[in-house]
């Protein structure tokens, strides 16, 4: 049904996000059909074990059984997407959900709530619910919710996560990142500069995962510096529905403010501007800041130190610093000094370098040679204060599991 409704599923999310609708139909469309496939394949698969315990005469052996009414809470960057991470395994668990979309983008979420009623998802299992964070928060401390998942800022889900463990609810936690972006020297540089700026530039910068530090050896700075700043001048910034937009809008003004403020906040504090820093103007007209348009143009920073604002936080738009380093170990220790622990990147030509790196890198995701790579098998999630749990495959499943354990006495 989503497949069959692909069309109208991805202009949703352009409307409500602001997406290019292209991206929507090569991204979004294809990768929530893939999620709830890949978890249709697992309900048969759903087994507990027969235990070789020490006591005679007896049978022991374990069901997993379904966590119960889960309470999900997704963002507006990636909508119908996000509303498949959460559903597709809660289905194949066995259990009943209630989604709560953003209230910013709610439009894809009700529709993909109608296509389960078409295709014989029994009404009640399947609830998706508007609303603020209000509704949110009532969801989250309602005594018949079993298990809460929630995708979205580090902020909110510490205090999700709080309500969680004083109710003893199960939990899974997707958050923040500031994931650094590692171009080791022996690095097809041709690649490795397309790749950064996707991966800082996908979906407008407004991504978990996004490469949003870029370390650069210090002989090639200038350089990989210089040739991102060639293509974030050239992208073509504008509305999700124009067939020509390679960069879309943010989702909102309140989010276009926080964008600029952090780049405000990176001239204040000496980084330096090398393209981009302001809203962008659209099809050669005047800024659209005034008449509804919520565009930022893509923006470089260089910078030295690592204790920025722009090289900390989590910003959720199209900013980029870059940063030079000097050795290996040196940019493994800076790559890993955040609060957060989502993803991280290398590229190289050097499979010991890309491996060593792989084990020293302090993130769920570790992308060699590419960047945001994501499978319906693969596990998703943080480490430290970017989540709690993974999502996807067997682990994403077993989070909708409860493990009972049966003792027999035989005879």
């Amino acid at each position: 049904m989503v497949e069959a409704n692909g069309d109208e599923l991805a202009e949703l999310e352009s409307l409500d996000n602001g997406k290019p609708l292209k991206l929507a139909k090569v991204v979004d469309v294809p990768e929530t059909v893939a999620h709830f496939r890949h978890f249709a394949g697992w309900p048969e698969r759903v087994y507990g074990d027969v235990l070789p315990v020490h006591q005679d005469g007896m049978l022991c052996y374990t069901r997993k059984e379904p966590v119960g009414v889960c309470g999900q809470i997704i963002p507006w960057n990636f909508s119908l997407l996000m509303a498949s991470w959460k559903l597709a395994p809660a289905l194949a668990a066995g259990c009943t959900t209630v989604l709560k979309p953003a209230e910013q983008t709610p439009l894809s979420a009700l529709r993909l709530g109608e296509l389960a009623l078409e295709a014989g998802i029994p009404p009640g299992v399947v609830n998706v619910v508007t609303g603020d964070g209000e509704t949110g928060a009532a969801l989250v401390d309602h005594e018949g919710v079993d298990k809460l998942a929630f995708t979205g800022s580090t902020e909110v889900g510490r205090e999700i996560g709080s309500k969680a463990g004083r109710s003893l609810k199960r939990l899974t936690l997707e958050l923040g990142g500031k994931s650094p972006n590692i171009i080791l020297p022996d690095a097809d540089l041709d690649a490795a500069v397309k790749g950064s700026f996707q991966a800082i530039y996908f979906n407008t910068g407004q991504a978990c995962n996004a490469g949003s530090r870029l370390f650069v050896q210090r002989d090639q700075f200038d350089d990989v510096v210089s040739a991102l700043a060639d293509r974030a001048g050239k992208t073509r910034v504008g509305p999700g529905l124009d067939p020509a937009t390679q960069l879309g809008p943010v989702v909102s003004a309140e989010q276009r403010q926080r964008v600029l403020s952090y780049i405000d906040a990176g001239r204040d504090q000496g980084a330096e501007l090398v393209v981009g820093g302001g809203s962008a103007v659209v099809g050669g007209g005047p800024s659209l800041e005034s008449d509804g348009g919520y565009f930022v143009e893509p923006t470089v920073f260089t910078a030295t130190d690592d204790s920025l604002k722009v090289a900390r936080e989590e910003i959720f738009g199209p900013v980029l610093v870059a940063i030079p380093y000097e050795s290996l170990e040196e940019v493994a220790a800076r790559a890993n000094d955040t609060d957060y622990g989502l993803a991280a990147g290398v590229w190289t030509r050097s499979l010991t370098n890309a491996h060593r790196l792989a084990s020293l890198l302090k993130a769920g995701s570790v992308y060699v040679n590419c960047w945001g790579e994501v499978d319906p098998g693969a596990p998703f999630g943080g480490y430290k204060a970017s989540g709690v749990g993974r999502e996807h495959g067997r682990e994403g499943l077993e989070a909708y599991l409860e493990t009972k354990t049966v003792w027999a006495k035989l005879g």
